[in-house]
């Protein structure tokens, strides 16, 4: 029996490193063992480094945001009190658990009579009973800063990384001599360091507040998790620099308008969106079909050939334009009917709060960066 369990296991293991699946014809993982020196051609193994990095990420956020992130949101007014709790009642709790948290006029009518309470009172107790479920604004403060924070870092090492990158200025390049690329040690803590970021957001959403994206947020983290990780081990990680670098961009301006929000700054609020909207569609709608997909599906077929790995990957990532062309959609409609919705409000002009307000609902109603549109931070 044991030897039959071994045998099965062998066979899965040589199904998920078939090298006919992952590498070029006539390429094979022996020729990728050199060069010995430096750090090689990636490896599948090297993805096994970034728990503990994860694990070192987190603890960091954890200093972070109780040391910097709480005193500055603390200093610019943002309490350090969680919602008005609502008053302590049986019934009413029973309601909001295992019926509903929306009562309609007739379930408020009988609720009145049963209490003798007023309708208004037995309102404003659903809405406050609501309220204790959402985090606290201080709480996402910290979470937003730290996001930004390592976004932006993020985004500036890569910049400064691809700026001396010869793949940055011909994207050709990417393609060249593929598989056998060495992998440089700037790009290796690149890779590494945000495979590990996303692997610390995925442990973190198990301590964090839980909130009704819980789902969608770990499904994304999975999958950006996935891509990252597919992406390096058949090494296409000259083309993977520039796609998270390209996403980056628009993340840390995601989490900016946030920060804004949560500190009732609306004017740097709205301004920070607007900026974030036309990055957002030029990165999305712009660089990364005509420049990534452009290489990623015509250049690379020209220069190595189709494969079976290289077929799964295209394939992920023309999905991917798909959901940012449905993200673009989603932003530019809310956004138009936000601007329609002032103009009618006030002639002549777009009051200050319209675009405030959409940002408010907009941005805790997106799936998540991140893709967070949060994600338009999901990718």
């Amino acid at each position: 029996m044991a030897t039959a369990a071994a045998g099965a296991l062998s066979l899965l293991w040589g199904w998920l490193w078939s090298e006919r699946f992952w590498l070029p014809q006539n390429v094979s993982w022996a020729d990728l063992e050199g060069p010995a020196d430096g750090y090689g051609y990636p490896r599948g193994q090297h993805v096994l480094s970034v728990f503990p990095l994860a694990a070192g990420i987190f603890f960091v956020r954890l200093l972070f945001e109780r040391f910097i992130a709480k005193p500055c949101a603390l200093h610019i007014g943002i309490e350090d009190s969680g919602p008005y709790q609502a008053q302590p009642n049986a019934i009413l709790e029973k309601v909001f658990i295992s019926i509903t948290k929306y009562p309609d006029k007739k379930r408020l009518e009988g609720l009145s009579k049963q209490l003798d309470w007023n309708v208004r009172k037995i309102q404003c107790w659903f809405r406050h009973r609501r309220n204790q479920d959402k985090p606290p604004t201080l709480t996402k403060f910290c979470e937003s800063m730290w996001r930004f924070t390592f976004y932006l870092f993020i985004f500036c090492y890569g910049i400064r990384f691809l700026w001396s990158s010869p793949w940055f200025w011909d994207i050709r390049q990417c393609w060249y001599n593929y598989p056998f690329q060495p992998l440089s040690s700037g790009l290796y803590y690149y890779y590494i360091m945000e495979l590990a970021f996303y692997w610390s957001l995925m442990f973190s959403q198990f301590t964090d507040i839980k909130r009704k994206d819980f789902l969608i947020m770990f499904v994304h983290h999975l999958v950006t998790i996935g891509l990252i990780s597919f992406s390096y081990i058949n090494n296409m990680v000259r083309v993977g620099t520039l796609i998270m670098c390209l996403h980056d961009v628009s993340d840390f301006l995601l989490e900016a308008a946030k920060l804004a929000n949560y500190a009732k700054y609306q004017r740097l609020c709205d301004t920070l969106f607007v900026i974030f909207s036309v990055v957002f569609m030029v990165t999305r709608l712009g660089i990364y079909p005509f420049w990534i997909l452009n290489t990623t599906l015509f250049e690379s077929w020209e220069i190595i050939g189709p494969y079976t790995s290289w077929w799964l990957l295209n394939s992920l990532l023309v999905i991917l334009q798909v959901l940012h062309v449905i993200w673009s959609y989603l932003i530019a409609r809310i956004a138009l009917k936000a601007l329609i919705r002032g103009k009618v409000t006030c002639p002549g002009r777009i009051r200050p709060c319209t675009l405030h307000s959409f940002l408010t609902s907009f941005l805790f109603s997106m799936p998540g960066r991140r893709w967070t549109v949060s994600s338009l931070a999901c990718i």
